[in-house]
């Protein structure tokens, strides 16, 4: 291809940009402008395409030629050949082969008969000597039907016309025959409906030399007569004749700059007219599109160049041979996990702060104060249960005599059975804090991922550490439980025992219970706010839906939203319990409910209030508010009914016939729950103390001063140092895109300076395209409207300066040093027409 050195110059900026851009793997967002050719049928526009890319490839002939819109895509590339999508993989090498095809295609859709269709044939074309853009060969503009074409064939026309050109990333060849009135033409008055302000539109007038004689153009192509903002070239196609020919395209170019040079009005504006002309005002279109677009990319890399160099930094004199670097990293490694573990357990602040969930120390202590209380009050004993134990055990204590006095052994018995209960929440406290402990472990060792072999024995290690430690603290719990359990000090200072007991009245006693199991606090404070679902709503009201809940000491009330002005319910809680629920299959949601344990109604007409949280951390830290509000968990136990029935019904119902034993009873009940608060409460106290003595601050001991010891004990630290294959790629992989970026910069840089914008051009009162056809009088025929007379004296001098552009240059004038017109870079010009000094 050749005859547009235009777009040849820009290739190699192109490609520059184009290798930087695919070498650090971004999209050149650079969408070079369309560019369509909108004309009357026989104007010329597909000759206007074909000197734009230098080759003969476009079907000719009379009447409508072009019958589907063509979108040719040229693609550079090193070999030069055309690829149609609708014959995918297959090459064509000769563009008369290129040219058959089309015809054919349109012949297969639209029939051989001038039919029309918008279904549009889209052509390849790959070459060295294009730039990567888009041109589009519409149908020509038509008003009558001919052949198999529909009445409504103009319109058809123009409705396709316009989907295309109404793009802003379109440019506009207006192409209009020479030899027709340009007041009429519908290319113009399409181009102006889709570009009102003419920024997109250059006026192309053909058929130069097939004017009238003692007629011409010299007016309209210096934007004096019909102006546009874009201004008009003139171009010279090849004829017919010369198309059957075979004349070369270089060759028709060279006859049309000979036409413009020697014909009488066009030669002082020779520079300005002609294809190679054209092709520069569309070039230059192309580079100010580009230029317009390198800040948004050039914003784009530098917040990438940003993002890289704090990642890079670490690489920059990295060499993976190197022990003492392997060793310098090793101990920076350990330090980092150190520092991290540490900051993960107390909670001093990193930059990598988890903001979705509780993780580390705070998970730990939602353990210690919530889950940890919560589990204990659901292993306490069943009322009921309770007092038939202590029945069976007075009864069996006083045997077959009938026992005068309250036996101490009764309260030895049921108290310690009480008390080795409390080993399962304990221990399973200490498993919840070492997964909890493992996860920090884990999350702390991400950042040695480089060092696949350096993470596994770090973890290995410290892993093993703490599951010795874990089983330290389940033996010190252990311990703990039995120690408890060795000696009943029924001489402690909160202790009731039996004397104090004795003084207390029965109605102050139970008073005293009451407060102390609803949980009643001092004034009715808040103790938590947030969402939960109701679920047993109904399914005419919805099934469930989210409220927002504010549980105090005394109520639980919700609300509409956090705004808590529209309040739907306050439920008292007195004499309310809690039990969990399984979820739904049709909800993941974590549910559990509210309820009374006299199975009197909760909540209007429903006897349970059935909430559900999102997360279980959200139910166990509302579970452990409501244990604070004194609602305590109902521990689920199945009543034997096929044996011991009479006992049952006696003792377990308290319905005993013996007043004395239900004294007895109930004495041995308040004494085992006073002693059971002090053992509890010395578990709460202690054995989050254990875990933190004997596993947290152990392990962070043994990481900051046995951990690198260990390492090298095992005797192979250089292959632990050993560069993941992954982390290898990765780091090569930034380095270039490091490198790749600041490249792609400094092209950028040299692209600004090196192309030239020209600006835009001002506007022009072009008001006269919508009522041309009924305003504007030709001078002559209407055949041949162009100006015939000659020009008054007054004008004989060079015309004057309109207001769109400069007075043109006389070429060849000694002296003669005007400035270039818009659109010309200076300098690089067509050499000037030899003419005469006078008119």
């Amino acid at each position: 291809m050749s005859g547009n050195h235009g777009m040849e110059a820009l290739i190699p900026i192109i490609n520059r940009m184009q290798d930087a851009f695919t070498q650090l793997g971004v999209h050149m967002a650079i969408d070079l402008p369309q560019i369509a050719v909108v004309g009357g049928q026989s104007a010329g526009k597909s000759s206007v395409l074909e000197n734009f890319v230098g080759k003969d490839f476009l079907p000719r002939g009379s009447g409508i030629v072009t019958r589907r819109p063509l979108i040719l895509q040229l693609i550079n590339g090193p070999t030069e050949y055309g690829e149609f999508l609708h014959c995918k993989g297959q090459k064509f090498m000769d563009f008369n082969a290129i040219m058959k095809e089309i015809e054919d295609e349109t012949d297969r859709v639209t029939g051989s008969n001038k039919g029309i269709s918008n279904l549009p044939i889209n052509l390849r074309v790959y070459s060295p000597h294009v730039l990567n853009i888009t041109l589009i060969d519409l149908p020509g503009l038509t008003k009558l039907a001919v052949g198999d074409q529909p009445t409504d064939i103009g319109e058809q026309i123009k409705d396709m016309i316009m989907q295309f050109i109404s793009r802003e990333t379109c440019l506009i060849l207006a192409v209009t025959p020479a030899n027709t009135d340009l007041a009429t033409s519908d290319a113009l008055m399409l181009a102006k409906a889709a570009d009102p302000d003419g920024l997109r539109t250059i006026g192309v007038l053909t058929k130069l030399d097939l004017m009238d004689e003692g007629t011409d153009a010299k007016d309209v192509l210096e934007n004096k007569l019909l102006p546009l903002r874009r201004g008009y070239v003139g171009v010279v196609n090849r004829s017919q004749k010369d198309i059957e020919g075979k004349k070369d395209i270089k060759a028709a170019v060279a006859a049309e700059r000979k036409f413009f040079l020697s014909h009488p009005s066009y030669r002082h504006m020779a520079d300005r007219c002609g294809t190679p002309y054209l092709q520069k005002q569309l070039n230059q279109q192309l580079t100010n599109h580009i230029r317009e677009t390198l800040p948004g990319l050039r914003d784009k890399l530098q917040r990438q160049l940003l993002s890289l160099e704090k990642e890079v930094e670490q690489y920059k004199y990295f060499r993976p041979d190197d022990p003492s670097i392997k060793t310098k990293a090793m101990l920076q490694m350990i330090q980092q996990l150190q520092q991290d573990f540490e900051r993960a357990i107390e909670g001093s602040g990193s930059a990598a702060v988890n903001t979705l969930e509780l993780s580390g120390g705070a998970k730990i202590n939602r353990l210690f104060h919530e889950r940890f209380p919560y589990e204990i009050v659901r292993m306490e004993f069943d009322e009921k249960e309770l007092r038939r134990e202590i029945a069976f055990a007075i009864r069996n204590i006083h045997g077959v005599r009938l026992g005068l006095f309250t036996p101490d052994l009764a309260f030895d018995v049921v108290a310690r059975s009480r008390i080795a209960r409390l080993r399962q929440p304990c221990l399973l406290m200490v498993d919840l804090v070492t997964q909890e402990v493992l996860k920090v472990l884990q999350n702390s060792t991400t950042q040695m991922n480089r060092y696949p072999r350096l993470r596994e024995e770090t973890e290995r290690i410290i892993t093993t550490y703490i599951r010795e430690k874990e089983q330290s603290c389940k033996d010190q719990v252990m311990m703990l439980i039995d120690c408890e359990l060795a000696y009943m000090n029924t001489n402690h200072e909160d202790f009731i025992g039996f004397a104090k007991y004795d003084d207390l009245s029965a109605g102050a006693q139970s008073q005293t219970q009451n407060a102390e199991k609803t949980g009643r606090k001092l004034g009715n404070q808040v103790i938590r706010k947030g969402y939960m679902a109701i679920h047993n709503l109904g399914i005419m009201k919805g099934g469930s839906r989210d409220y927002w809940f504010v549980l105090t000491s005394e109520s639980l009330s919700w609300f509409k939203d956090e705004e808590e002005k529209d309040k739907k319910y306050m439920l008292s809680l007195d004499q309310l319990k809690l039990r969990d629920l399984e979820s739904s299959f049709m909800s993941r949601r974590h549910m559990f409910s509210i309820y009374n344990p006299e199975g009197r109604n909760v909540y209007r007409d429903a006897k349970t209030l059935d909430l559900s949280c999102e997360t279980q951390d959200d139910v166990d830290s509302w579970k452990a508010s409501f244990l604070r509000a004194g609602v305590y968990p109902e521990k689920n136990t199945s009543e034997n009914i096929n044996g011991e029935g009479e006992e049952r019904s006696a003792d377990g119902g308290l319905g005993s016939v013996d007043p004395q034993l239900e004294r007895q009873v109930e004495t041995i009940r308040n004494l085992v729950d006073s002693y059971m608060k002090i053992v509890t409460k010395t578990c709460k106290d202690l054995v989050p103390k254990i875990i933190m003595y004997l596993m947290i601050n152990d392990s962070k001991s043994f990481i900051n001063s046995e951990l690198l010891a260990n390492l090298y004990a095992t005797g192979d630290t250089q292959s632990m140092m050993e560069e993941s294959a992954d982390e290898a790629v990765k780091r090569e992989e930034m380095l270039r895109m490091y490198h790749a970026c600041k490249e792609a910069l400094k092209i950028i840089g040299d692209v600004s300076t090196a192309t030239i914008s020209t600006p835009t051009p001002a506007p022009i009162k072009s008001d006269w395209l919508p009522a041309a056809s009924s305003s504007y009088q030709p001078q002559t025929s209407p055949a041949n409207p162009r100006k015939t007379t000659a020009p008054p004296p007054v004008s004989r001098g060079p015309p004057p300066a309109p207001t769109s552009r400069p007075a043109p240059t006389v070429p060849g004038r000694p002296g003669g040093s005007a400035p270039p017109p818009p659109g010309r870079s200076g300098g690089g010009g067509l050499p000037p027409p030899l003419i005469p000094s006078r008119r």
